[in-house]
């Protein structure tokens, strides 16, 4: 598969280990986009986890029983099994969005490579310690300088360079720091400093990601979202600061704005 002219802008959210808190936020993007009034459209590729699929349903079944007017985005879930199948969902999907949006596994997947290689975005959050960074690039044990990229890391270049030479357009890494907690300062100083040295070697952009917070566990069963802030009725400091997490990530993502001319939002 290759990227034709005309279609959306691919947001990939990928990284082969769980716990990062990747489905949530590629949630929260596609909502925020909607809410903006572009068309987005969402694939879910992880189909035993679901979790994106199940937290999109569950946002339908709160407007069917309570009537909200919530912004929707179209979304389907893959059969993790079928080549016919993934094109078939990435051509309906595209057809009508300004976003298309894809969640991938937490492991090693053929359609999560193919959809990272058509990415125009690849996000890979990770929460900051050195378990995570140990997917992209392995540090000294008594320095903590970069010794060397990560095959996750090189499987990134490799994509790049397929997709450059595929249709000459670059893939915009973007290493996102999700689930902050206060941790020792050390420790942070250490993870950001070697993030640092292996975004210069590598080529990926850092931004802050989505905070470590209960509230954004408790939104899943009725898939409302930190955007969705009339639904919560009394909204306490925690949920503010939320907010401007989910503000300062979506800058920091450095979307293109949806073109103007095709106003409205996918219905599921």
């Amino acid at each position: 598969m290759t990227k034709g002219p005309g279609e959306p802008h691919v947001i990939v959210f990928a990284n082969e280990k769980g716990g990062t808190g990747k489905s949530t936020t590629a949630v929260h993007v596609a909502i925020a986009l909607a809410a903006k009034g572009a068309r987005v459209a969402v694939l879910d590729l992880d189909h035993r986890q679901r979790t994106v699929g199940r937290y999109l349903d569950n946002r339908s079944e709160t407007i069917k029983r309570t009537g909200a007017s919530l912004p929707m985005p179209a979304h389907a879930t893959h059969d993790g099994e079928t080549e016919s199948v993934f094109e078939d969902l990435w051509g309906s999907l595209s057809a009508n969005a300004d976003y298309l949006i894809v969640d991938t596994p937490g492991r090693d997947d053929y359609f999560a490579r193919t959809a990272a290689t058509l990415a125009d975005t690849l996000v890979t959050p990770m929460n900051d310690s050195f378990v995570d960074f140990d997917l992209i690039g392995q540090v000294d044990p008594e320095t903590y300088k970069v010794t060397r990229p990560s095959f996750y890391s090189e499987l990134v270049w490799d994509m790049r360079k397929t997709r450059a030479r595929a249709d000459g357009a670059t893939i915009d890494w973007v290493v996102l720091r999700n689930r902050l907690q206060h941790i020792e300062a050390r420790n942070m100083r250490r993870v950001s400093d070697a993030l640092g040295q292996l975004a210069k070697r590598v080529g990926f952009r850092i931004i802050p990601g989505l905070g470590e917070r209960v509230i954004y566990r408790e939104l899943f069963p009725a898939g409302l979202t930190m955007i969705d802030s009339g639904q919560f009725g009394a909204m306490g400091l925690g949920h503010v600061a939320a907010r401007q997490e989910l503000r300062e990530m979506m800058a920091g993502l450095s979307l293109p704005e949806h073109t103007p001319e095709q106003p409205g939002m996918a219905a599921a």
